[in-house]
């Protein structure tokens, strides 16, 4: 059993400690590790009183079982009936792009005999790493975007029109590794440990709220003693980010990155080689002296760790796209081009200083996305088509029935019933945009979570504030949107109940427009909206009602 595995139940065994004399796989699973959480009982147990019982039990006839989401929980009810006891971990209201879990989230994980998460890194990787870092051995653990694609859903590649005048360069682990068993908790690191130039180089991302959080900095040199912890990155396996990247002085700079893969805590790193990357900063590409060189200077290129075959390479698309368009190329015949029109100056604000003083300038291939954005290349959001919906309830019914045989008829005279119910919700939905005169079938939104609504109901997505939620919008965004409100002449823009804090720039465009702020629900349930059928008619209805003029 892993180390955090361990003191995760350590955590919370003073609060709860089932009996451990029963055959539950959490009375066993606590058995086993009893006797290691015992000096630090102590530590804890002033918290212990202050933690509600969890919703999930060790002694009960019902299937427990947890899920990440409530629109999950609710696919989730409507399946297994009174036959399941279901909670989520993400409550109501929350935003699973950004939710750090709790210790009472851990507890119910640890009771569950059936866990469903959504993935394709929709969730936290906090939320995904406390449901596999505490489920039982013996739970069922089934991510459904990725398996409900057998039960015929559709997915929707995520374009990201990064809308830079430069190359966007981000980083990328490419691949599963499945052959050195790798799972979606395992780490690919990423690790700068060298780099020349005339100057000094960093990348950064810059966050909500626009702190801003170095990964290189070759300012201060890469200490291998300590495995160069201070200039590593760590992404999920499958997934890209986003980086900005500066430069002080102008010049050829290199930078060498070292990939590793991290399988679980306890695991020594698999290695996966090293690269050199070249970048031709504000001089021409041809003074880098690479034969030959491919010149990126447009498009999307990622640093690239591949697990498949364990190597590093560039991977890049001039037009923009992500992992399918995107061929891949040898670092050794790559320049990156950094241009004499990406000199910026520093911004005001401690946050920069490690560039430099505020004013003076550097060079800068700017972040394509703000905000810290991991993700893969799916939309994740493949409930907001009722007919992929469907598909989950096959799934979740079939699991169901697999944890928990005898109740095979119930489960699926209940998924028929519940089935039937989607059936004509798909219908609904279909019928109430079809109303909405074509000319206003615009839609315009806090985040970029409804590409499978507009693909699947005739109607367009126009704009958005943000891709991602937890991504901070720019001065850009905000007039890229009020020029697309104004020129498609949208009667109205639709905000996310449970993101209207965040949301202040789509309310302040609707208001220089003189027009509605209508509601739509994404990712979550709220008190007014308490079940997906609930939700996707809601959101029909709202759509009519603001859009129809």
């Amino acid at each position: 059993m892993g180390g955090r595995r361990v003191a995760g139940v350590c955590r919370i065994v003073s609060g709860v400690t089932p009996g451990v004399g029963g055959t539950h796989p959490a009375h066993r699973r606590f058995r086993r590790v009893l006797r290691l959480c015992v000096p630090l009982v102590a530590c804890v147990s002033l918290l212990s009183g202050c933690l509600a019982k969890p919703t999930l039990a060790a002694t009960s006839d019902r299937l427990q079982v947890v899920t990440t989401t409530g629109i999950l929980r609710d696919l989730v009810h409507n399946v297994g009936g009174d036959r399941v006891d279901v909670v989520s971990l993400v409550p109501d209201n929350g935003d699973p792009h950004t939710y750090e879990p709790s210790l009472r989230d851990a507890r119910n994980v640890v009771y569950a005999d059936v866990a469903f998460s959504n993935y394709a890194m929709l969730e936290e990787q906090s939320v995904v790493k406390t449901l596999d870092a505490n489920l039982p051995d013996d739970a069922i653990n089934v991510s459904l975007a990725e398996e409900s694609v057998k039960y015929a859903a559709e997915v929707i590649p995520l374009v990201e029109d990064a809308g830079l005048d430069t190359v966007w360069l981000g980083l990328r682990a490419q691949g599963l590794g499945d052959q050195y068993g790798a799972s979606r908790t395992s780490e690919v690191l990423l690790s700068a440990t060298d780099a020349t130039g005339p100057g000094n180089l960093f990348a950064y991302l810059t966050g909500t709220f626009g702190d801003t959080d170095v990964y290189f900095d070759s300012s201060d040199g890469f200490d291998a003693s300590d495995g160069y912890k201070s200039d590593t990155m760590s992404l999920p396996a499958d997934a890209h980010t986003h980086l900005s990247w500066a430069f002080t002085e102008p010049g050829v700079y290199t930078i060498t990155l070292k990939g590793q893969l991290k399988v679980d805590d306890t695991s020594k790193p698999i290695d996966l080689g090293s690269a050199t990357y070249t970048f031709a900063v504000g001089v021409n590409p041809a003074e880098a002296d690479v034969t030959d060189a491919v010149v990126l200077d447009e498009g999307h290129a990622d640093l690239t760790a591949n697990l498949d075959e364990g190597r590093l390479e560039v991977r890049f698309d001039p037009e923009g796209g992500g992992e399918h368009t995107q061929h891949a190329l040898d670092p050794d015949d790559v320049v990156i081009d950094v241009p004499a029109k990406a000199l910026e100056e520093i911004p005001a604000g401690s946050q920069y200083a490690f560039l430099g003083h505020a004013g003076d300038q550097v060079y800068q291939l700017a972040q394509a996305v703000l905000g810290k954005h991991v993700h893969g290349e799916i939309d994740p959001h493949l409930w907001q088509n009722v007919r992929n919906a469907m598909a989950y309830v096959q799934l979740i019914r079939d699991t169901l029935i697999a944890a928990d045989p005898a109740g095979a008829r119930d489960y699926a005279a209940n998924a028929s019933a519940y089935l039937a119910e989607l059936e004509a919700t798909d219908a609904y939905v279909r019928d109430t945009i079809a109303a909405i005169p074509e000319a206003n079938r615009y839609l315009v939104t806090t985040h970029d979570a409804f590409g499978y609504l507009a693909d699947a109901y005739g109607i367009q997505v126009a704009g958005f504030v943000t891709p991602n939620p937890s991504a901070e919008e720019s001065l850009s965004d905000r007039r890229r949107l009020t020029e697309t409100v104004k020129t498609l002449h949208v009667p109205a823009v639709f905000l996310e109940p449970n993101l209207r804090a965040r949301s202040s720039t789509l309310t302040q465009v609707a208001a220089e427009q003189g027009i509605q702020v209508c509601s739509i629900y994404g990712d979550t349930f709220d008190a007014s909206v308490t079940s997906y059928v609930q939700m996707m008619r809601f959101n029909a209805d709202s759509l009519r009602t603001c859009l129809s003029g």
